[in-house]
């Protein structure tokens, strides 16, 4: 009796973002996606990513074969081409018809990062000038007090930054209350080692007793360091900065297939409205001098 190896399942995609993928594997589809979004992200078109991919792919193709491929115009494929032949992504052969072939992938990468990088650099060092410039355009007269404002930050990358930013200010009290869940994020991030470097201003550091807490806590050179035994597992993690700035840390279950995610989004809230620092203020100020809160170190 014969028996037969069952074959990995493939499925044939009519996606709009990857039509040239005719067939493919069902896991490796998330792969191709983030290949897609990190070239996108690297500065490349949608039409440059699907060319360059399907040259990666097949090695070598004429203009024509690509267009085809594709679904695109020809005079369209040309354009591309020549752009990405630009950017050093694509190389042509001395044979006609023309024929393209794409830099080896790692290659490839290798060059959009340090385009990158220059790019970034050129403009740091058109800094300088970019805000003389502002500066010295004429502004209209505006009187009136500066407005109470919310800003919602979305991902670790733009609340660091943000908070980052907020702390150079700090110039007398600087207090953060961090969950146990949220205590690693401040610590890898790079904040807590900020606040490390001030010397001139009061910080205090606040967060629940347990092992996990303590790792972490043990590690900051901080002087105002202390554990709470009440119940903060519903109060998420906040930072008040001389009564001017509140972050507060927000995080959202992600569900998939109708149940719940060990990732979870996160975002915060940032603001200057004075009664939402004042009541934050005070429930800091009432978990830090409890009873069942304790010193670092004891």
């Amino acid at each position: 009796m014969e028996t037969f190896a069952e074959e990995p399942q493939q499925c044939t995609l009519q996606d709009e973002n990857l039509d040239f993928w005719t067939f493919i594997r069902k896991e490796s589809l998330k792969s191709i996606k983030t290949i897609e979004n990190m070239l996108q992200n690297l500065g490349l078109s949608k039409n440059e990513i699907q060319v360059y991919l399907y040259l990666a792919l097949y090695k070598e193709r004429k203009a024509s074969e690509i267009s085809k491929a594709l679904n695109l115009h020809r005079t369209n494929t040309y354009q591309i081409l020549r752009d990405l032949e630009k950017k050093s992504l694509v190389s042509s052969t001395l044979e006609k018809p023309l024929k393209f072939i794409a830099t080896p992938f790692e290659k490839a990468i290798d060059v959009l990062i340090e385009t990158k990088k220059l790019m970034l650099q050129k403009l740091e060092e058109k800094k300088e000038n970019l805000i003389h410039m502002w500066l010295s355009l004429p502004k209209p007269r505006i009187e009136g007090q500066q407005k109470e404002v919310f800003q919602i930050l979305e991902g670790e990358e733009q609340i660091t930054l943000k908070v980052t930013d907020a702390i150079q200010s700090a110039q007398r009290e600087l207090c953060v209350f961090a969950s146990e869940s949220d205590l690693p994020l401040l610590y890898n991030s790079g904040i807590i080692s900020k606040l490390e470097k001030f010397s001139n201003i009061e910080i205090k550091l606040l967060t629940i007793d347990s092992p996990k807490s303590r790792f972490f806590v043990e590690k900051a050179r901080l002087q105002n360091k202390r554990y709470t035994l009440a119940k903060t597992e519903r109060i998420p993690t906040f930072i008040l900065i001389d009564q001017r700035h509140l972050f507060l840390v927000i995080k959202q279950s992600l569900e998939k297939n109708g149940k719940k995610a060990a990732y979870q989004k996160i975002s915060a809230l940032w603001t200057n409205y004075e009664a939402f620092i004042q009541a934050l203020g005070a429930l800091f100020a009432e978990l830090w001098y409890n009873e069942n809160t304790k010193c670092a170190g004891r």
